[in-house]
């Protein structure tokens, strides 16, 4: 497995997003997801993606559990700052200091472990200065608590602030061929101060894998439903930029969803996809994605396919856009 870097932190090339293991895409199988990231550790992926909100706790003890005998061999990423009531209802974004610590002892709990590797805060606070919440992570830091600070859907000044008052290792924004605003700023701005950069979602939700075909591939409970992407009109426009991925994917003898990887991985070297899956063979199929080379003129190729700002539809719903770049 290729290393790459994030500030001063060396993880595998690409990581593995756990969220859906919890909730949000349907459908549970805690064993068949134990034993994902047990497969994903073997493969040589050492970097594990999680959150406090998922599954408001639970996909933080299903991954606590998993490497508790292989704890050495993985470095751990979580978040704070989406708060969610007992019944799984959210309650809005919380920076503030004593809120950070609070995150910090139930997250160190939940995973079962004495520090956690790359801690984010999930979404900026736009009623806590930025320095505050980023004091307060850098106290966890001194303590032995965490040991890299990143931000998620941060903005290029906030991004600036936060890295003035303790060195932030990664910004963990969504990136793909259907989501590519960090270009505009983001980019520059964490090159330029010698952050990493973290693409959640690099497979468009799953969309660009070719295998939603219908919004009635979802389950019941997927959440994916009431995005603005997977819906009507929306839908059937992406759809087809879908289709060019696919018939170049059949040419390069790979699946729209290597492709897709590919194009993100060679965006630059500071650049990490934390494709998520919970299933084994998706797992193997997005890691032999690492071996999927793009020549300059297949990614020009690509970007006539998609080009920037042509999918349908918002990333989030409208209540959700608010808190995003802040």
């Amino acid at each position: 497995m290729n290393k790459r870097h994030l500030g001063r932190l060396e993880v595998s090339a690409l990581g593995l997003g756990c969220m859906g293991m919890s909730e949000f895409y349907g459908g549970r199988d805690q064993a068949e997801s134990v034993a994902t990231i047990h497969r994903a550790i073997d493969l040589g992926v050492t970097f594990l993606d999680t959150a406090d909100m998922y599954g408001v706790g639970r996909n933080e003890e299903l991954v606590g559990s998993a490497i508790r005998d292989r704890r050495d061999r993985v470095l751990l990423a979580t978040k704070f700052g989406n708060v969610r009531g007992n019944d799984g209802g959210f309650l809005g974004v919380n920076g503030r200091p004593e809120y950070v610590r609070e995150s910090c002892e139930g997250s160190l709990r939940r995973l079962g472990v004495e520090t956690i590797d790359l801690y984010y805060q999930h979404r900026v606070d736009p009623q806590t200065p930025i320095e505050e919440t980023v004091g307060a992570m850098a106290a966890l830091v001194r303590e032995g608590k965490v040991r890299h600070l990143g931000l998620s859907e941060a903005g290029p000044e906030t991004i600036r602030r936060a890295h003035a008052v303790h060195p932030i290792a990664a910004l963990q924004t969504e990136y793909s061929l259907w989501s590519r605003d960090p270009e505009d700023e983001i980019l520059h701005t964490v090159r330029e101060l010698g952050i990493g950069f973290v693409a959640y979602s690099p497979l468009g939700r799953g969309f660009l894998t070719g295998q939603i075909k219908s919004v009635d591939d979802l389950d019941a409970d997927d959440y994916r439903r009431n995005s603005p992407r997977f819906q009507g009109e929306n839908f059937a426009r992406n759809l087809d930029l879908v289709r060019g991925i696919e018939t170049m994917a059949r040419e390069k003898a790979c699946t729209p969803a290597q492709l897709a990887l590919a194009w993100v991985l060679a965006q630059g070297d500071d650049i990490v996809p934390i494709p998520g899956t919970k299933r084994r063979k998706y797992l193997e199929e997005n890691i032999a994605a690492l071996k999927v080379s793009l020549t300059p003129e297949e990614l020009d190729r690509i970007c006539r396919i998609i080009p920037p700002g042509k999918a349908a539809g918002t990333r989030y719903a409208a209540q959700h856009m608010s808190a995003l770049n802040r």
